[in-house]
């Protein structure tokens, strides 16, 4: 998300800082190219109008125009405004109050609606350290439930499971009431969508509201229906009153034009977005951190955070130790792969480190994750004495290595060659007493 967007926005930056000082029409040309990348991006019109005039104003003012550094004070503003109309500061979810605490979730059909029940659920017990009880009220959607009671089981934890009797009112009720009994602190209800807005749907879901009174209602919108996420959001609000919004599939070809509108439309801020299809794919929803990303500035602050929660203590310890006895064998070089899986997809996390891209190499750069399946899985193939004496791996134990794993031989090559490389690296930074960077395995392709 935002690719696009991006890259026009710091091609509008460079040819600022490049004039050195800046007049009125220098800032008027600059936001009028701004106004026409937002606009690509499916930004709402009155949002693009509304901060246009805002970036205007304070950009014309004299501490801008006599600064020494123009174009930066520019670029700072319009951060400034992005983090604005995406809501400032992050909102938290509520789960305050009696328990168990309701949490209703809609939307309409293909939103990723029950998916994002489990991810949300496995946020919550694993960073919030909460136990959420699932609650499967959509049963107008084939498989609906089965999808939900699979996905609890993924992660552990229980599903309400409905009589085939039970309507979704009873449903709710009924897992409330057991909640209460078996003691869980949190209620996730996966409500019924629909392909549209309808009355039918919206009168059963303000009933499910009444009756249960949630703690929150979050709306599930799809980030790739861009304006139509907005106008759903809208709708949603004026007749449930939503507390926030979880934007899903943000990791596909979305423009951002819903990140950046939903908001500043129904002053409802988004709380969570979904960033891939795997069971923890869901981060809470930073403005600030957003608006860096947008403008090409990287986001550290989440970049740490996720090492934080990947990176097993002990073990980074333990592996200090061996690095600095000279100590690194293809099974660390393993580990260490794991480590960085466990952090998300690799595109997102380079995304995340400042002006890394802006660099030509990075702007289209697509790295296939089976490429960090296929050296774990050739590693896996060597023996024990392999991996710890890789030297001793001549031509036809390359070749075994190659069957057992599913890949060529020369990515058999490249991996070791890529592993001496990196040995050699630390090595030489042990004895500069400085710590390793990442390491390069551009050459592994599958």
């Amino acid at each position: 998300m935002f690719e696009n967007l991006t890259e026009k926005l710091n091609g509008v930056f460079k040819r600022l800082k490049g004039r050195g000082k800046l007049n009125e029409d220098n800032i008027n040309q600059a936001l009028k190219e701004i106004k026409l990348a937002l606009l690509e991006a499916d930004v709402n019109y009155k949002v693009v109008k509304d901060f246009l005039e805002s970036v205007r104003e304070k950009a014309l003012g004299q501490e801008v125009m006599r600064s020494l550094t123009p174009a930066q004070q520019v670029i700072k503003i319009v951060h400034q405004e992005l983090v604005a109309i995406m809501g400032g500061e992050y909102s938290e979810i509520n789960l305050k109050g009696p328990l168990p605490v309701p949490i209703m979730l809609v939307g309409l059909q293909g939103s990723g609606k029950t998916t994002t029940c489990a991810k949300l659920a496995q946020f919550l017990k694993g960073k919030k350290h909460h136990r959420p009880y699932l609650v499967p009220a959509d049963i107008y959607r084939p498989a609906a439930i089965l999808q939900l009671e699979k996905l609890g089981h993924q992660i552990g934890l229980d599903v309400y499971s409905p009589l085939p009797t039970e309507g979704p009112i009873d449903i709710c009720e009924k897992a409330i009431t057991q909640a209460k009994r078996d003691s869980y602190d949190t209620v996730i209800i996966d409500t019924a969508g629909r392909l549209h807005i309808n009355e039918e749907m919206m009168e059963e879901l303000y009933i499910i509201k009444q009756r249960v009174r949630p703690r929150e209602i979050l709306l599930v919108a799809d980030a790739m229906t861009g304006q139509d996420a907005v106008n759903v959001a809208k709708t949603f609000d004026e007749k449930l009153n939503i507390d926030g919004v979880i934007l899903t599939k943000t990791e596909g070809d979305a423009r951002g034009g819903a990140a950046l509108s939903i908001k500043a439309v129904t002053k409802k801020p988004i709380k969570f977005i979904g960033v891939g299809e795997k069971i923890d794919a869901l981060e809470v929803f930073h403005p600030e951190r957003m608006a860096s990303r947008i403008l090409g500035m990287g986001d550290i602050l989440s970049f740490v955070e996720k090492a934080q929660e990947a990176i097993d203590v002990e073990r980074a310890k333990e592996l200090e130790k061996r690095l600095r006895r000279s100590e690194f064998t293809l099974e660390d070089f393993k580990e260490q792969l794991r480590q960085i899986r466990k952090m998300g997809p690799l595109e997102e996390l380079l995304g995340m480190i400042p002006g890394l891209n802006r660099l030509k190499q990075f702007k289209h750069l697509k790295i296939d994750e089976k490429e960090l399946i296929n050296i774990e899985a050739a590693i896996n193939s060597m023996t024990e004495q392999e991996r710890l004496h890789p030297e001793i791996i001549n031509g036809s134990r390359r070749r075994r290595i190659a069957r057992g794993s599913g890949v060529s031989v020369q990515q058999i090559n490249r991996l070791l060659k890529n592993y001496a490389q990196a040995r050699k690296m630390i090595k030489r930074l042990m004895k500069q007493g400085k710590r390793s960077g990442p390491f390069n395995f551009s050459g592994f392709s599958a």
